[in-house]
């Protein structure tokens, strides 16, 4: 996990607006907004890199309610497109959501389905895929 944080502070743009990161209250508000738990890594995720901008893809977050990363909205978009409710989508996919199980997995959800992509935590998905876009 250090070495993936490491990997992201080093990628970070600079960008006109930065992103700011959370704290602990405005994870709780979000849980409260979108009715489910999150998951304990997708908190620390949030927590510790959700400020930063690398890459072509944008992961959801959830300090600036005007984003279009912003959670919320994320989620009830992606629910209402039909991605299952027990799934928090986690960032937007050209055709889908990466999302995250309450176990911390995370699986792509493409035309409606579930693909057989899946990652064993958010640490992983961050490098193989956050990374490399």
């Amino acid at each position: 996990m250090e070495d993936v944080i490491e990997l992201l502070q080093e990628r970070n743009l600079d960008v006109p607006v930065p992103l700011e990161l959370p704290d602990e209250d405005d994870l709780v508000e979000i849980e409260e907004q979108i009715l489910i738990s999150l998951p304990d890594e997708y908190k620390q995720f949030l927590l510790e890199v959700s400020d930063i901008v690398c890459g072509s893809i944008e992961p959801a977050t959830v300090t600036d309610s005007q984003s279009h990363t912003f959670l919320p909205e994320m989620a009830a978009t992606a629910w209402d497109v039909g991605l299952p409710r027990e799934y928090i989508p986690i960032c937007e996919h050209v055709d889908g959501y990466y999302c995250i199980t309450q176990e911390g997995e995370i699986l792509l959800w493409m035309h409606g389905d579930m693909t057989e992509e899946e990652w064993p935590s958010i640490w992983t998905w961050a490098k193989e895929v956050w990374l490399e876009s």
